[in-house]
């Protein structure tokens, strides 16, 4: 399962500068085209509601194999969505377009880190599929 954060729907006009022009539609199609040549199914899902989120974390815990979850500006602050995360027995991969450490200081500070798998940011839209490539191979599968 695929979980994206708040404003990640803006993605290809919100700051591109930042975040680039590919948009959340072109970074979904990628990911289940990749789940698909490890032989497994990609579910993606974004929210700019907290709540939401926790609940889509529920559910990837019964349902999914691994989870990739960028959890946009909650990353800094959101503990519901931190403890949803920590109650996962399936591999999480939190992943960021931009590199977060060269940014402002409070994007230095990741209350998800420390319940992840891993992490990985600062290589735009290839970001997602390195996170992608973990989350497949910690479920078993082959990288694709």
């Amino acid at each position: 399962m695929v979980i994206h954060g708040p404003n990640l729907n803006l993605l290809g006009e919100r700051e591109p500068e930042v975040y680039g022009r590919t948009t959340l539609a072109e970074i979904d199609a990628l990911l289940i085209e990749q789940a698909q040549a490890a032989g497994f199914r990609a579910e993606c899902h974004q929210s700019n509601h907290e709540g939401e989120i926790v609940e889509l974390l529920h559910r990837a815990g019964r349902e999914a194999a691994a989870v990739v979850l960028n959890p946009g500006a909650f990353t800094h602050y959101s503990l519901a969505i931190r403890d949803a995360a920590a109650a996962l027995d399936v591999p999480l991969i939190e992943v960021h377009l931009s590199n977060v450490y060269r940014r402002e200081p409070f994007r230095h500070r990741s209350v998800v880190a420390a319940v992840a798998t891993g992490q990985i940011s600062g290589f735009g839209a290839l970001s997602y599929r390195l996170a992608m490539e973990a989350a497949l191979t910690l479920a078993g599968g082959e990288p694709a």
